[in-house]
């Protein structure tokens, strides 16, 4: 049961429970911090920060390595906050989700704020925005549906590990091959939309890219829960082939 918060007050729910927020100190979030989220090891101590300026709640990344995914979906807004940017949160609820290793988290953050119309791509310092929902084939869409099988199953926040390719291969009853392959297509065409993480330095493909593909495709909805019988049905399919 999630701890009562007073109506109008600002709070992050984070695993079903509220945590409120005062204007009169920063709030941090991560491994050591107000809201200690794990213990992993590749999270930062104190990853995140809201704080109240002149009554207006901002986010900022206090990392110096890992980005967090900013949403809110009933405005169509998506936008990735790198290490050092910060961000004003202007919607009445702001979905964050990040990746720290092989696990991603998600927490929400609800606070009174203007009404806002729905936005297209802005831009904050230090990290990139989504530049647009991709179109994707349906064997596109099923393989990123089973890497975020857990995120979406998953009641409410909290975090969620993600399959091994073998794994969600297997899940599918594809053959590793053929993941694979879809996998590259799938990160080369966010690449090219300038989604970060799909691709490390030099052009290589980057080592946690299954990762930031969940981060990214539950964030700005590509992926939803209604979406998940189409896991079953794919693997009936193939198996009575």
């Amino acid at each position: 049961m999630a701890a009562s918060v007073p109506a109008g007050m600002t709070y992050v729910e984070f695993c079903g429970e509220r945590f409120p927020l005062s204007g009169e100190r920063r709030f941090t979030i991560g491994r050591e911090a107000d809201l200690s989220v794990d213990d992993n090891p590749y999270l930062h101590r104190q990853f995140l920060v809201l704080h109240n300026e002149n009554g207006l709640w901002w986010l900022s990344n206090l990392g110096s390595h890992l980005s967090a995914t900013v949403s809110a979906g009933d405005v169509g807004f998506s936008a990735t906050l790198g290490p050092g940017a910060r961000m004003p949160l202007v919607f009445g609820e702001t979905t964050i989700v990040f990746t720290a290793g092989p696990t991603t988290y998600e927490l929400s953050v609800y606070a009174t704020a203007p009404q806002v119309r729905p936005v297209t791509q802005q831009s904050f310092a230090g990290g990139r925005t989504t530049q647009g929902v991709p179109t994707l084939t349906e064997s596109q869409k099923l393989l990123i549906i089973v890497l975020a099988e857990e995120a979406l199953r998953r009641e409410g926040s909290g975090s969620s590990s993600i399959p091994s390719s073998a794994q969600a291969a297997a899940r599918l009853g594809w053959p590793i091959t053929k993941f694979n392959r879809k996998l590259d297509n799938v990160c080369d065409k966010l690449d090219q939309l300038g989604v970060s993480g799909m691709r490390a330095g030099g052009g290589k493909l980057a080592s946690n890219r299954r990762a930031k593909l969940v981060e990214y495709a539950v964030a700005s909805r590509i992926v939803t829960r209604a979406d998940l019988p189409l896991i079953d049905a794919e693997a009936a399919r193939n198996a009575a082939s």
